[in-house]
């Protein structure tokens, strides 16, 4: 069981949730700002305004990286901090953009390769306001694309690039049940505007319209010089098992679940369409490609972006599904027919380990997409009350070691039995942070942030734990 010679390990963040610094050095507001100012959209009524005041502290950041031994770190950009209206036409915010391009060169001199995700969920707000941000089919993709050029230009010494992260979450979180920025919803109680029954299927295709943009300017223009860079896309999805395994509608539910939250996004990329179930129960609510769209999209991807950090028990439902639904017309559970626990709790509602759904997923994913060159862009576990633990509780957190260890496992039995091409890893996170919706009383990192003292970092066990783990798996040349 092992890893290829060149795999690259490391940790990831985002912009929003660690970098802090709002309003400093020309940044403009971005949708979250926005919505994190509204009474009672997140848990602890806080924002990431301040955050793990990343921005001011990049040094620190790099050599918590070093001492951990990270191969690679992923991070993205404030788009807002670069272009703080956001449109190509607006004016370039240069400190924003140096600060990257600094940020950069300090870590490749650190031997830290970075891997930029253009976008994670922080549209500048001013596109939101001028013309409804994603839902607009003309003009997000051409903004999306200068703001991609402008960065690539700037950072031509980044050979990974992300464009999106986990487009479900922008589309569904965003335009169907409205927990996530810009909290578009049918929901009246909680928002004045939205559509939930065709808003996210707008958001998603014009979020792969973008896609496929940035993709093309950046393999016509600035590839060719880069020395062997590659761009790609990051999915997120679950495991699904069937809620009872002789009940041949539960085993299709399985494939239809995955499907609704990746291959929405996936089988564009790969076969030019959308999946077919989709296509089936979604009718005209789903847009079409046209076919200079399809040009663009298919065959966007240089590697697949890996999101995973669960899995479910699918039961599936009879009769018509309701006009909001994006699951699929099915039920995710835990527990399956049989009284079977898919895995412990932790602190977050949605997330139950369960490391043999990574490998098998990792199987699934390759097998319908050729067996692409892919990268885990996030991995990890919060834990339950480890919020509410002392330090020296916090620090000795096994639960996450234990986390870490069987997944990592899954996906090497992946990678050396199943032919999964998988070339590196980045788990989530290296630092506790501001974690959306549910505010600072979750915590994901590998690092422990003390908020109430000037954000001082506290490695905990599992940060120290990935680097002998990888050293034993990974192939020597």
């Amino acid at each position: 069981m092992s890893l290829p010679s060149d795999f690259l390990w490391g940790f990831a963040t985002a912009s929003y949730q660690i970098e802090g610094a709002a309003e400093a050095d020309g940044r403009g507001p971005s949708i979250w700002d926005t919505f994190c100012a509204i009474p009672g959209k997140i848990a602890d009524g806080s924002s990431g305004a301040v955050a793990c005041d990343s921005y001011n502290r990049t040094k620190e950041d790099i050599d918590l990286l070093k001492s951990l031994g990270a191969t690679a770190y992923r991070f993205s950009l404030s788009w807002s901090r670069i272009i703080p209206l956001g449109g190509r036409n607006d004016p370039i915010n240069q400190k924003g953009l140096d600060h990257y391009a600094k940020f950069v060169d300090d870590l490749l001199e650190a031997g830290i390769e970075p891997f930029i995700t253009l976008f994670h969920w922080d549209l500048p707000d001013g596109l939101d306001k001028r013309y409804g941000g994603l839902l607009n089919r003309e003009e997000f993709p051409l903004d999306f694309e200068n703001y991609a050029r402008v960065v690539f230009k700037a950072i031509p010494k980044c050979k990974h690039w992300i464009t999106f992260n986990e487009p479900w979450c922008s589309s569904i979180l965003g335009y169907n049940t409205g927990f996530f920025a810009p909290g578009h919803t049918s929901d009246r109680s909680r928002s004045a505007v939205g559509d939930s029954t065709r808003e996210p299927w707008i958001a998603g295709h014009n979020i792969l319209v973008a896609h496929g943009r940035a993709v093309k300017a950046y393999r016509d223009d600035f590839k060719p010089q880069s020395d062997g860079g590659e761009i790609g896309i990051t999915l997120n999805g679950d495991a699904t098992y069937p809620w009872d395994p002789e009940d041949p509608a539960d085993v299709e539910a399985c494939d239809r679940k995955i499907e609704f939250a990746i291959s929405w996004f996936a089988d564009p990329i790969y076969f030019g369409h959308y999946p077919e179930s989709m296509l089936k129960q979604l009718g005209d609510r789903l847009p079409t490609f046209t076919p200079e769209e399809v040009a663009l999209v298919k065959g966007s991807n240089d590697f697949y972006g890996m999101n995973h950090y669960t899995a479910n028990y699918i039961k599936h439902k009879t009769g018509p599904p309701p006009e909001d639904d994006f699951l699929g017309n099915l039920e995710t559970l835990f527990y399956n027919k049989a009284g079977d626990c898919i895995g412990p709790e932790t602190q977050s509602f949605w997330l139950r380990p369960h490391a043999q759904g990574f490998r098998d997923l990792l199987g699934w994913l390759s097998k319908r997409y050729g067996y692409p060159k892919l990268y885990v862009t996030e991995n990890g576990t919060s834990l339950k009350g480890e919020n509410d633990m002392p330090l020296d509780k916090i620090v000795e957190d096994d639960f996450r070691v234990k986390y870490f260890n069987d997944y990592v496992n899954a996906m090497a039995k992946a990678s050396s039995e199943d032919g999964v091409n998988v070339k590196g890893y980045l788990a989530w996170s290296l630092m506790d942070n501001f974690e959306w919706a549910e505010g600072y009383e979750t915590r994901f990192g590998v690092t422990y942030v003390d908020y109430e003292h000037d954000q001082k970092r506290h490695p905990k066990k599992s940060a120290k734990s990935l680097k002998p783990l990888f050293d034993s798996l990974i192939k020597k040349d």
